[in-house]
């Protein structure tokens, strides 16, 4: 009997603890890869995001910048914005700007919370 009690208490447990680790949340991530008209990736790039205020739903204000890597994208990590957001706004809209003297260029992207958002934006 002892040893019945015994297992299924450390099956409750383990159970437990599986439901605790599956709760775990994907980062919310927006990448921004930045090429040139000749589709080459563009390091050291000023990327530039917006929170589109106008759109519907309306996203609240919020600016980030971020410098292109070596890889040509730029990394946002968008937990901070998210977490200001209630728990059923999961989406935020966004301008993005990119400018490397003398180039430039723009987009618009939809971020998800917990998912990696990706955007190429061509600077001319």
């Amino acid at each position: 009997m002892n040893k019945m009690v015994r297992r299924i208490g450390l099956l409750s447990l383990v159970s437990v603890l599986l439901v605790l680790a599956s709760c775990k949340k994907d980062p919310s991530i927006l990448k921004v890869f930045v090429r040139s008209t000749n589709n080459e990736l563009v390091s050291n790039a000023k990327v530039v995001i917006i929170g589109d205020v106008s759109s519907d739903p309306a996203t609240p204000e919020y600016v980030d910048t971020v410098q292109t890597n070596s890889s040509g994208f730029a990394y946002f990590d968008m937990e901070a914005f998210f977490s200001k957001l209630g728990k059923k706004e999961t989406t935020g809209y966004f301008d993005v700007l990119v400018k490397k003297e003398p180039l430039q260029g723009s987009g618009y992207i939809r971020c998800r919370a917990h998912i990696t958002n990706v955007i190429t934006v061509i600077i001319q």
